[in-house]
């Protein structure tokens, strides 16, 4: 059986700026107000014979809007993002998010942002299709703390209405 959440009816959205290096448009710091779908499929198990309890999905999926919400989604591992006494291969992201203030380059031009006003990700892009695989790495994680009777999460993230990336993470 297949459940849907709907972001835009369940309040599951977040608003925040980004920007993907490189790209002639997005190149530049700007800002989305995105909201977060999710599909899942599985068996109906426990005592409600639920195939997840909807409550669970979005106090899940709140807890990560509500993390990136009005703050600067940084994508750490990004190949043209520079940071300041941070090696991507050696050092851990961990260290760079203890920081007061974060210091990036994207080709000639040079940041720093309070730490406080950024989320630091462990992803290559802060795309739509990267923040819906993170979602959906996410929350198949928190999810199979508790249930063993699913088979997919979907999640698709939308910056905006009419657009949107959809990632399909299978429970192993």
């Amino acid at each position: 059986m297949k459940i849907l959440v709907n972001g835009i009816q369940s309040n599951l959205r977040f608003s925040s700026a980004h920007v993907i290096p490189g790209h002639e448009s997005c190149g530049f710091i700007h800002g989305h107000s995105y909201f977060v779908d999710i599909e899942i499929e599985g068996e109906r198990a426990g005592k409600f014979d639920f195939v997840v309890d909807f409550k669970d999905i979005k106090k899940y999926t709140k807890a990560i809007c509500d993390e990136l919400d009005h703050r600067l989604l940084i994508p750490v591992y990004n190949d043209l993002i520079e940071f300041k006494d941070f090696d991507k291969g050696k050092d851990s992201i961990f260290n760079l998010k203890k920081e007061k203030s974060v210091f990036f380059k994207i080709e000639e031009k040079g940041y720093t942002i309070p730490s406080e006003d950024c989320i630091l990700l462990p992803l290559p892009y802060t795309s739509a299709e990267e923040l819906s695989k993170f979602f959906a790495e996410s929350l198949a994680k928190k999810l199979s703390e508790t249930y063993d009777n699913l088979e997919y999460i979907s999640v698709c993230v939308n910056e905006g209405i009419g657009q949107g990336a959809e990632y399909r993470k299978d429970f192993e």
